[in-house]
């Protein structure tokens, strides 16, 4: 990320409206582009997604908390905060 100088970019009036908020310090100004949801690109959020609703769909049948854990190499606990959290519909 290259710095640049406000005062060569900016109108004068926006400028002091700025300084009002951060007088000489830096500021980060993000891109106007919209930011992607986690692992969107990547594909990560759709995998914990799946293998989450593939924990929950076992559990409903029967298997027990430690056998998931084991078979999905997670602990107890993170394995009890996926079956009983509540549904984002």
């Amino acid at each position: 990320m290259k710095y640049r100088n406000a005062a060569e970019i900016l109108p004068s009036g926006l400028l002091r409206e700025i300084q009002c908020y951060v007088d000489g310090e830096l500021l980060y100004i993000p891109r106007c582009e919209s930011k992607q949801e986690w692992g969107a690109v990547s594909g990560s959020k759709q995998f914990y997604q799946d293998r989450n609703g593939r924990i929950r769909e076992l559990f409903e049948s029967g298997v027990a908390l430690e056998e998931l854990a084991q078979k999905f190499g997670l602990s107890s606990s993170t394995i009890k905060k996926i079956v009983y959290q509540k549904k984002n519909l």
